[in-house]
């Protein structure tokens, strides 16, 4: 009598991938793209309507329609600031160059940054002026 083995196939294990729920997946919705570039910056606008206020800060990122910064005025959406900008001085070594923006606040959010009350995104306006030392910065 022989034996004859009965070689069954084994079973594959199966691998179950998890599929993560949409709500899980961020996206990135934004139609430019976004520079993390931490340049001082002087905010200057008007709390409640009203009280015009400046206040030095960083940009946290921008892009060539907004930026993101961090505040402690109490800003709304829709309020319209203005931005200055100091240029680095490796990208303008004969003078020193600021780069004045406007907008509006288009969102507002709890900051990453410990000591600022929110943090602000800004969507430009299609005005932007350079100031080289000597011209005045103006409103827009």
């Amino acid at each position: 009598m022989t034996k004859t083995s009965s070689s069954k196939p084994k079973a594959k294990k199966s691998v179950q991938k998890k599929v993560k729920h949409p709500s899980d997946i961020a996206i990135d919705r934004r139609r430019e793209w976004r520079f993390d570039l931490p340049l001082p910056v002087i905010v200057e606008g008007k709390v409640s309507g009203e009280k015009k206020y400046q206040e030095k800060t960083s940009l946290e990122n921008i892009s060539s329609t907004g930026a993101y910064f961090c505040l402690d005025a109490d800003v709304t959406v829709g309020s319209k600031l203005n931005l200055v900008i100091e240029v680095p001085s490796e990208l303008s070594p004969d003078k020193k160059v600021k780069l004045q923006l406007g907008g509006l606040a288009v969102r507002l959010e709890k900051p990453d940054k410990k000591g600022k009350k929110q943090g602000v995104a800004l969507r430009f306006s299609k005005k932007y002026k350079f100031i080289t030392k000597g011209e005045k910065e103006v409103e827009q």
